[in-house]
């Protein structure tokens, strides 16, 4: 790859060289660049380093299902923007099945269902 660049670049030169008599034939033009993915993956590394990950809603949801009272499905509505079957949706499916948490589902004196992941009980 060096030699061809190093090709175009003399010819480039011979080129100007008949426009302008100051041209140098002996380096090239252009600087060629080496590993250039590994340098702009590193800046791009770096900055994100930077900047904290702003958490998943998923994350949102856990740990206030992880919460002693649990949590209403308005309050994970307001906490995540989406609509109560969306919520309802969520714990069952990613919740439940995918992440194979325990999630326990009580009416309270207040009448008000509160959802809650269940701690598992480990054998000791």
């Amino acid at each position: 790859m060096a030699i061809l660049n190093n090709i175009t670049s003399k010819a480039d030169n011979v080129e100007a060289a008949e426009t302008a008599s100051t041209v140098d034939n002996s380096t090239p033009t252009r600087k060629l660049r080496e590993k250039s993915g590994v340098t702009v993956s590193l800046m791009v590394k770096k900055a994100k380093d930077d900047v904290p990950a702003a958490p998943t809603k998923t994350d949102i949801v856990l740990k206030k299902l992880k919460s002693a009272k649990g949590v209403t499905i308005r309050a994970l509505m307001d906490a995540t923007g989406w609509q109560a079957h969306s919520v309802r949706g969520f714990l069952s499916g990613t919740v439940k099945k995918k992440l194979g948490h325990e999630v326990l589902s009580e009416t309270g004196k207040d009448g008000l269902r509160r959802y809650r992941i269940v701690e598992a009980k480990t054998a000791g």
